[in-house]
């Protein structure tokens, strides 16, 4: 039996870095989390040890933060195509980079320097580069944008067996927390732009869908999605079902009529899928 080498790649992962844009007295903070991982001619260093063809973790590391002074940090997309462009056209090992940025919101409170933490979510950016010449893709999103429908939700109709106690109901609480990811069909986008509109139409689908399912409210998420932005071909998305269950109150004389819920944690129905447009070119083989 032979034993060889399979796909391999390497790199520096969660660089935390915070850039501060001083315009006057009044300042901007970027703050993301950088993770590069490279892949090439890296043969040797597995198989004899031999660092010939290896840029130390160190080395992408310190890129990042140089990157950061030198060009600034405005779309985290358009920071990691610079980033993916440069590992490749500067390493003749290196044939692939990989950099994935999640960027943490901050909002100013008054005056020019004082911020507060905005929202729960994360917006997220994978960006996969072959070089000057080569392919590249982006893929944009955000994850932990925790959603919640008070009502408007039904559950009936499944498949009962010896195990089954959920009895069905025409009326619950339906909430989550979206992991979506969209594919760009190209580089030239105005990044935030095409983020704040993606992410509008995900809240406005699911409060505009009447739900008998999470999987129809995760569809008519990823098809509002596409049909408002042209420049997206594909949306994945992963949504875990933030069970709400009707607290029993009949011991203690009172009803209750959809107003008091336990809300649980785990275990949770994880319901994941992908809406793509008919017309969507192939996916890189490096999606993820």
């Amino acid at each position: 039996m032979a034993v060889v080498l399979g796909p391999n790649r390497y790199g520096k992962a969660e660089t935390r870095v915070v850039r501060v844009t001083r315009d006057g007295g009044a300042h901007r903070v970027k703050d993301v989390n950088v993770s590069v991982a490279l892949s090439g001619d890296m043969e040797d260093v597995h198989l004899t040890g031999d660092n010939a063809a290896v840029l130390p973790t160190d080395s992408q590391k310190n890129t990042v933060f140089a990157f950061a002074k030198k060009h600034g940090i405005a779309a985290i997309e358009d920071f990691g195509l610079l980033l993916a462009r440069h590992f490749v056209d500067s390493q003749p090992t290196i044939s692939h980079a990989r950099v994935e940025i999640h960027e943490y919101g901050w909002e100013r409170i008054t005056g020019g320097h004082s911020f507060v933490r905005s929202g729960g979510e994360v917006r997220t950016a994978v960006v996969h580069g072959d070089g000057e010449g080569g392919g590249e893709s982006v893929v944009s999103g955000l994850r932990d944008l925790v959603v919640l429908n008070s009502t408007g939700s039904e559950f009936h109709g499944f498949v009962e067996d010896e195990y089954t106690t959920l009895a069905p109901t025409g009326d619950r609480i339906l909430a989550t927390a979206v992991t979506a990811q969209w594919r760009h069909r190209g580089t030239d986008t105005r990044w935030d732009d095409s983020y704040r509109a993606a992410r509008e139409a995900l809240l406005m689908a699911f409060a505009e869908t009447h739900s008998l399912s999470l999987q129809q409210t995760l569809f008519q998420m990823g098809r509002r999605v596409l049909e408002a932005r042209a420049e997206l071909c594909e949306v994945r998305l992963s949504m875990p079902n933030k069970h709400h269950f009707l607290v029993d109150l009949e011991p203690f004389g009172m009803d209750n009529d959809n107003e008091v819920y336990f809300a649980a944690d785990r275990p949770y129905g994880l319901i994941e899928g992908t809406v793509r447009a008919d017309d969507a070119p192939p996916a890189p083989a490096a999606w993820n």
